[in-house]
């Protein structure tokens, strides 16, 4: 049973930096795809940005390229979603989600699992 633990979230100034972990585990992640969304109150889930465990391919946001980048660790197991200049819109809880067979990286329901989530708020 695949299991993915998110951490790091928390409040940070606008303009400032956070690293979320996402920690993965009961399976070998061979050929998955992990991704990270976020959801702010009222407001649709969306994707983040995505990384293919096996060769590194990734695949952001649009809006969030250039400020957010997506890294993995196999040794550990584990995925980053390192985010900078972080703005008020920003804020949201941030999920991890990881998929076997993931065609559309962009669309949520190509992910078979999904963490707990992390709150990040951006706030002065």
């Amino acid at each position: 049973q695949v299991q993915l633990v998110e951490s790091g979230g928390g409040l940070v100034q606008p303009g400032g930096s956070l690293r979320l972990s996402c920690a993965a585990s009961g399976r070998t992640f061979t050929g998955y795809t992990m991704g990270w969304f976020r959801q702010a109150p009222g407001k649709e889930r969306e994707f983040v940005a995505a990384i293919r465990w096996s060769g590194g391919s990734t695949y952001y946001a649009d809006s969030l390229k250039g400020r957010f980048t997506i890294s993995r660790d196999g040794a550990k197991n584990t995925v980053y979603l390192q985010m900078n200049s972080l703005k008020p819109e920003d804020t949201a809880v941030y999920v991890c989600a990881a998929g076997s067979v993931v065609a559309m990286v962009y669309y949520s329901g190509s992910y078979s699992d999904w963490g707990q989530g992390t709150q990040v708020t951006v706030s002065s």
